[in-house]
């Protein structure tokens, strides 16, 4: 391979590799993290990180974004669908829930498929779902077809099995120690950046007009959009998605595909899936993230009744409000990632993120009604910039406390929480709210967050990867100190799984 060396003295490669930074662990002893800090600085020949790995994150963003635009589609629109195909509201509630039904039972084979045949087969069965299911709603503009839209919105909502679970798994393939949790944010602001336009888009492409036949032409439209967008992915995901680097970007890496390697130590999909509900710390985080995430789908669903009670008329502005929730959210994403990655305080900031989620819902909750939607916006945001922040912050937290378990597995089971939260938090929120109003619904789901918070505070700090990080680190300078000792070089590398 053709090396040369850059003005900085780092290695460099034709294959654009770029070496990782070090790693620290901000919760260890102050004598261990000094003998880590030390071991960070030798040759670290093992790990490399490669400029590509922000081409495939970049393209599996947009992939996400994809499927989670078609989430929202019907609902952001609910009184338009509803007097356009004839059907009741709680009809078009279910093309939301939908997504969520259907994730909870595939979870298991889908984690499992992960495992099996990786990140780019998966990816590519979930780009294919998609765009199948996109253009299915395309052959189902009459008001006598909705069963065809919905049947298509099934579909787009099997695909999502295989791209929930997929940021952790890869952040943590393609990515050094001190990027993971970053990499990780953009993952997860792939299916924000999905759900915002898919609270935008609906209102501007079909406004509520009189004529169905104006209002099925628009929907026509947006549905063409939708589909060739998802055929363009499609073919650019099958050209530039790539499995994995030629080599481990860290220590914790490279011992999980040391373990996914060896026949002896590796681990059955089910053995792992009995470690994970065996750890008191990753059910008692399953719980809260489930809860966080649930309120956070009830409200996205119940978005355009809720709004239109205080402000008739306003269709545009509750897309808006919803977009405001998510771009929030994704700047909470963003920050909550810098700030994992800079201290590692994983705990501490997971509680600080869920607890004023759980404030913004009580400000949002008794601000709706007073009458400048000025203020809806901005307490929507504040809601969305912590409430939809956690998801990264809640993966992370879960791969940390469950490493060595594929990252897949752990993130499959959060999410399979957060769809069953979501459906009953739904249900339960669309009672309360049609039989008693918004307050009391929306006091119900800021209460769901109080124990939430509880939860996520009971919950204990087992940073197992960080731990492994550290040890890897004091195994490389106890060999480097033995080499100088013998005169000699060793740039092996030791990693205890």
């Amino acid at each position: 391979m053709d090396l040369k060396h850059s003005a900085s003295g780092a290695v460099e490669s034709g294959d654009n590799y770029i070496a990782t930074s070090k790693s620290t662990d901000m919760i260890t002893p102050k004598e261990k993290e000094i003998k880590a800090n030390k071991a960070s600085n030798a040759p670290a020949e093992g790990y490399k990180v490669y400029a590509r790995r922000w081409a495939v994150l970049i393209l599996f963003v947009f992939y996400s974004a994809s499927n989670a635009m078609q989430w929202i589609q019907y609902t952001i629109i609910n009184n338009i669908i509803t007097r356009y195909y004839g059907i009741s509201d709680k009809w078009v509630d279910w093309t939301s829930m939908i997504y969520m039904i259907l994730y909870i039972p595939l979870i298991f084979p889908g984690s499992w498929f992960l495992d099996k045949v990786g990140l780019r087969i998966t990816a590519l069965v979930g780009i294919v779902g998609t765009c199948i299911g996109a253009w299915i709603k395309v052959f189902s503009v009459d008001p006598s077809l909705f069963y065809v839209s919905f049947i298509g919105q099934a579909i787009v909502a099997l695909a999502q099995v295989c791209i929930l679970s997929l940021p952790a798994r890869l952040a943590a393939v393609w990515f050094g120690p001190d990027q993971v949790s970053s990499a990780t944010s953009v993952g997860v602001f792939g299916n924000q950046l999905g759900v915002a336009i898919g609270f935008v888009l609906p209102p501007m492409l079909v406004p509520n007009s009189e004529s169905l036949e104006t209002v099925g032409k628009d929907l026509q439209m947006m549905f063409y959009l939708v589909a060739g967008l998802t055929s363009i992915l499609l073919v650019l995901m099958v050209l530039f998605f790539q499995d994995k680097p030629p080599t481990p970007p860290s220590a914790a890496q490279e011992t999980s595909q040391r373990l996914e390697g060896n026949a002896e130590q590796q681990v059955s999909f089910m053995q792992s899936l009995k470690n994970l509900m065996t750890n008191r710390n990753f059910i008692f985080l399953l719980l809260s993230y489930g809860i966080n995430v649930g309120v956070f789908y009830a409200i996205s669903t119940l978005l355009n009744p809720v709004v239109l009670k205080y402000y008739p008329g306003h269709e545009v502005d509750t897309g808006r409000i919803g977009l405001s929730i998510v771009l929030a959210g994704m700047l909470g994403s963003v920050v909550s990632g810098i700030v994992l990655d800079k201290t590692h305080k994983f705990k501490e900031t997971t509680l600080a993120v869920y607890a004023l989620s759980m404030v913004g819902m009580w400000i949002f909750t008794f601000t709706l009604d007073t009458g400048h939607i000025a203020v809806v916006y901005l307490t929507a945001s504040l809601l969305g910039f912590f409430m939809t922040g956690y998801l990264p912050v809640g993966f992370e937290f879960g791969a940390e406390l469950t490493f060595p378990e594929p990252e897949g597995t752990s993130s499959g089971l959060l999410n399979a929480s957060a769809q069953t939260f979501g459906i009953c938090f739904t249900l339960f929120y669309s009672e309360l709210f049609y039989s008693y109003g918004d307050v009391p619904a929306n006091v119900a789901m800021a209460v769901m967050l109080i124990v939430g918070t509880l939860i996520t505070a009971a919950t204990g700090s087992d940073l197992r990867r960080q731990n492994a990080q550290v040890v890897s680190a004091n195994a490389r300078a106890s060999n480097a100190a033995g080499s100088s000792a013998d005169g000699g070089v060793d740039n092996s590398v030791a990693v205890n799984p």
